[in-house]
């Protein structure tokens, strides 16, 4: 026994004892003693590979596999690994029954291990086991409730399947077992954090899943008012309210959204008027089906009381509507009279009318007046228009309109002296003035003004003074009153269209009976070949440099011959006429470069005569000149 112990005793060897405790002078670092160590090592020994060749050799080879893995697990306090690689192992050999066979006695040894479940449900899963996956997942919800893990991917996989019935009714499951405690938590929640979209939005939903449909509503409504301009929570109002709400309430979500939007814009940006005309409409439209007309009225007075900040009329343009459209809402929509009257005054002392005026108030104004049958306030308030209001155009005509409307002719006479008074060169006034006084037939009354006009020294428009003096006095067939207007008018200016006219006239009149005597036909011709004749001698004497005016004017010449038939001779004309041509003309940019434009240019007759008479003195120099030299 004593001799067994001695040759079993372990014999270490002995130790050695340093003489020289003084550092050599070469170091060895740690880093070269680990690269020499793997340089050292001998490479690993790996299982020979076996090939499977028949029945007896696999049945063999998962005999001793899962020997090996039984051993493994009977030691004591196997790792869950083993588990798992082992149910792994059986799935590879399609053992299903046995893969599933181990998970469960995995989870027998460590149920409230979430990774073995989560695996398990997969291997269920992937392997289309659906009914059997439901009972795993089933069991993991029971077991361990409160791992949202296993409710997420439980009801992610119905989702999957299409099963919203049953994802419905598992969410119904989750949340149905603390729902005092866990709306309390949000309502902790919504108090202290406040302005989180998120919340409300996870908040709501939760009502929602736990079929508090009002509950959610008024979350949905509170985070709008808490929140404003929450794209995501909004979006979820909208698909709840669709989901459960009626039409009223989904119009009640949409107004609500827009409401914060305006609100938004209009704090950023008081002066911006379309922001505010969009606010006003969309009170509007709520008050036509609510009936809430102080909302529309307030947000009316906000929009006016936004003055424009320089007297400019550019900037009072837009503004100046938003007094109109709250005037005309107060008559219309309100049917509020002496709201709307006031709203008219207001405008008016606000507006600047020493700068600018607005002529659409004033009428506007006036025309309420109007429909409220108050005459007398109408003519008051275009009284002091025209007084006030710089430009008085509008205003005047209107306010003639209005008056010829009635029947008030002598107010109508009375103001369209103070319109010409207030702006005499203005041919139109003139014109309609005329015109006005002919409908009443009142001829020598309309003679005297246009007689009146085309005195003027200054006219804006001449030209349509004396057009509408010419046609008048041919609507009364005066023609030679009218051949003495066409005479004084060619005193004032030549123009080619003035001539043209007077030709016309002339030879109008041989068309107004087809059996009228020749005699009287030939004189119409003579006189408007005399005045063509006039024109010519004019264009070519005068101012031969416009040829172009008396191309044009041959050419209406020759027309009008060519239209009097028989009686007509074209010869005359055709002595005249000029010759076209094609001529190019160098223009001189601003950098510097010329350009090339072709133009018309018109050769007259005696201009073609002048100038074969100058070859022919050239012609006689030359032949002279080589006489001499002779």
């Amino acid at each position: 026994m004593a001799s067994f112990a001695k040759d079993t005793q372990v014999k270490l060897p002995r130790p050695t004892r340093v003489k020289n405790k003084t550092p050599a002078p070469l170091q060895i670092t740690a880093e070269q003693l680990l690269r020499e160590a793997r340089e050292r090592q001998e490479s690993q020994i790996l299982p020979p590979q076996q090939n499977i060749t028949d029945s007896t050799e696999l049945s063999d080879y998962r005999l001793r596999l899962r020997k090996e893995y039984e051993d493994r697990i009977r030691r004591p306090g196997p790792s869950t690994q083993v588990f798992v690689n082992y149910a792994r192992w059986e799935e590879s050999q399609k053992d299903y029954v046995r893969a599933r066979s181990v998970w469960e006695r995995a989870l027998a040894r460590d149920y409230k291990n979430h990774a073995l479940w989560l695996k398990y449900a997969d291997f269920e899963m992937k392997n289309k086991f659906l009914n059997s996956a439901r009972n795993v997942w089933d069991r993991a919800v029971t077991v361990l409730p409160r791992v949202d893990q296993f409710w997420y991917k439980y009801i992610h996989m119905e989702e999957m399947l299409g099963n919203i019935s049953g994802a419905r009714d598992i969410f119904e499951r989750w949340v149905g077992g603390e729902v005092a405690r866990a709306r309390d938590v949000y309502e902790r929640a919504v108090k202290n954090l406040g302005d989180d979209e998120d919340l409300f939005v996870a908040f709501a939903e939760f009502e929602e899943r736990c079929n508090e449909v009002e509950r959610a509503r008024v979350i949905y409504k509170f985070g709008l008012d808490r929140v404003g301009r929450g794209e995501e929570l909004y979006r979820k109002f909208v698909a709840f309210e669709k989901q459960y709400g009626d039409k009223e309430g989904i119009d009640d979500v949409i107004v609500g959204r827009r409401r914060v939007e305006y609100e938004e814009q209009v704090r950023k940006s008081p002066l911006n008027y379309d922001a505010w005309f969009d606010y006003v409409r969309l009170e509007e439209e709520e008050a036509s089906s609510v009936g809430d007309k102080e909302r529309v009225r307030e947000v009316y007075e906000r929009a006016i009381a936004n003055v424009p900040p320089a007297n400019e009329k550019r900037y009072w343009r837009r503004y100046i509507y938003l007094w109109i459209n709250y005037a005309l809402y107060e008559e219309i929509e309100a049917e509020d009279v002496e709201r709307a009257r006031q709203v008219y005054r207001e405008c008016l002392k606000l507006v600047p009318h020493a700068r600018f005026s607005f002529a659409k108030i004033w009428l506007l104004a006036a025309q309420f007046e109007i429909r409220q049958l108050n005459l007398k306030g109408c003519r008051k308030l275009l009284g002091n228009a025209i007084g006030i209001a710089p430009n008085k155009d509008k205003i005047f005509k209107k306010y003639i309109e209005m008056e010829l409307q009635l029947g008030e002719i002598d107010r109508c006479r009375r103001l369209y002296e103070r319109y010409l008074v207030w702006s005499r060169d203005n041919c139109y006034v003139w014109c309609k003035f005329a015109e006005f006084e002919s409908s009443l037939e009142e001829i020598e009354r309309a003679r005297g003004i246009f007689e009146l006009a085309v005195s003027q020294t200054t006219l804006d428009l001449p030209e349509l003074v004396w057009k509408g003096y010419i046609d008048f006095e041919m609507s009364q067939g005066e023609v030679e009153r009218t051949r003495a207007l066409y005479k004084r008018l060619l005193e004032r200016t030549k123009h080619y269209k003035v001539w043209v006219s007077f030709a016309k006239f002339e030879a109008g009149e041989q068309d107004e009976d087809e059996e009228e005597d020749i005699e009287r036909k030939r004189e119409c011709i003579r006189r408007t070949r005399a005045v063509f004749d006039r024109a010519y001698v004019y264009y070519k004497d005068v101012i031969p440099e416009m040829k172009e005016e008396r191309a044009k004017l041959l050419e209406d010449w020759f027309n009008m011959e060519v239209g009097f038939g028989m009686l007509g001779d074209v010869s005359i004309v055709e002595s005249k006429l000029p010759k076209k041509l094609k001529k190019r003309k160098a223009i001189t940019g601003e950098d510097g470069s010329v350009e090339y434009v072709e133009y018309t240019d018109y050769l007259f007759p005696e201009e073609l005569k002048a100038s074969n008479l100058k070859i022919l003195e050239a012609a006689c120099r030359w032949k002279k000149q080589k006489v001499d030299a002779v």
